[in-house]
């Protein structure tokens, strides 16, 4: 694995802020982070040998290490999330409207299930509370 410092990178997060609400509720940044924490997790374990690189956002709390593909999918996941034109979204699973595109789709599907079983297992109870609510 090869560790790449924060200034070393030119562009961080290029997120796209054209979406992004003047009130961000605490709901939308709980729900980012949260998929931060799960696409750090998923990366760690599936993409450990490929080069990784800090990621910083507005959006997610600390500094995480991510490969590039997980960068960019998270990037995207964020701008979707940040664009979501529901008030009161319920979780992706129950929700009608479909933000992700096709692939992606499945990618997040994916990186929940690895993500989330591991998390609770490691005890992380609070996010079994953010799945049945």
């Amino acid at each position: 694995m090869i560790w790449l410092s924060p200034s070393e990178i030119n562009s961080l997060s290029s997120v796209n802020a054209s979406c992004q609400l003047s009130n961000m509720s605490s709901k939308q940044l709980k729900d980012i982070n949260i998929l931060a924490l799960f696409v750090s997790v998923y990366c760690s374990d599936h993409h450990s040998h490929e080069v990784r690189t800090f990621f910083k956002s507005e959006y997610v709390k600390g500094e995480r290490i991510y490969c590039a593909a997980c960068t960019e999918f998270l990037e995207y996941a964020i701008n979707r999330r940040l664009c979501c034109p529901l008030a009161d979204k319920p979780s992706c699973k129950n929700c009608h409207v479909h933000c992700y595109r096709p692939g992606h789709r499945e990618k997040v599907k994916e990186i929940m299930r690895y993500s989330g079983k591991k998390l609770i297992a490691r005890g992380r109870i609070d996010l079994l509370f953010h799945y049945l609510f």
